[in-house]
């Protein structure tokens, strides 16, 4: 079930890195990170759209080009299955997407997904006609329930979400794509440098979903361009196959016909 492009929904994707809209200094900066990015699909935060059009001035979806990068709204600071169900459903009205990336949150403090919440909110959606893309934690149990709830992927996080820690339990991330294999696995959260956003994709990762890492580091751009790479070729690389791992060294050359071997 594993594609050549990242599929959602019924829609391909050319480029398997999904970039957040979030965090950045100011709206050009972040537009020049999209594009430094390559990506085709951008998260924006149902709540920090103005969605009645009456704010005056410029608001966030101005800088995005949708002819280039599609949206997916998401339901960022929602804490019940609820208002997250509330939240998906102004911003399918507001015209923004049938795509959602929910978001229900049970911890304050470290952000981490309501479980329960969530299975409730994704099932009510699918109802609806939406397609749900649910962030989880990396849990393998929850991402079987998720699936079966109808969920179009699921997306672990690979660390707190902002944190920046890289992959903090590979043992559970494996499992997981191991096991979930008919729909796509994005890893969301806690990515923090290129080196972090190659190794997920190297184990076989569907896509990977970053705001903080690019919209928090020093040049933003420089790194949206990095992730972009890594991306690109920790796929390859998964593709391609890595050689066996040995404690002990293989010639690179092999010694038959050399001149001057002892016959």
């Amino acid at each position: 079930m594993k594609t050549e492009t990242l599929t959602l929904g019924g829609r391909s994707y050319p480029s398997r890195l999904i970039v957040g809209t979030g965090k950045y200094p100011n709206f050009d900066l972040m537009r020049l990170a999209i594009e430094a990015s390559g990506t085709a699909l951008v998260t924006v935060a149902v709540r920090r759209i103005d969605l009645s059009q009456r704010g005056g001035g410029k608001s966030l979806l101005d800088y995005l080009d949708t002819r280039k990068v599609a949206l997916l709204p998401n339901t960022a600071g929602c804490f019940t299955a609820d208002e997250a169900v509330r939240i998906a459903r102004l911003g399918r009205e507001a015209g923004l997407s049938e795509l959602v990336k929910l978001e229900v949150i049970g911890d304050e403090k470290t952000l981490f997904p309501d479980n329960e919440g969530l299975l409730q909110a994704t099932r009510v959606l699918v109802k609806e006609g939406f397609t749900v893309l649910p962030y989880t934690n990396d849990d393998l149990v929850v991402a079987k329930r998720l699936r079966d709830a109808g969920a179009a992927a699921v997306m672990p996080l690979a660390a707190p979400i902002g944190s920046g820690l890289g992959m903090q339990n590979a043992v559970n991330l494996r499992l997981l794509l191991d096991e979930i294999r008919d729909l796509p696995v994005i890893v969301d959260a806690g990515v923090g440098t290129a080196s972090d956003a190659s190794m997920v994709m190297e184990m076989g990762a569907d896509g990977v979903l970053m705001n903080t890492g690019i919209a928090g580091a020093g040049d933003p751009v420089k790194m949206a361009r990095a992730m972009r790479l890594a991306v690109e070729a920790g796929r390859l690389a998964c593709e391609a196959g890595r050689i066996p791992k040995k404690l002990c060294a293989t010639a690179s050359s092999p010694v038959e016909g050399l001149v001057g071997q002892d016959s």
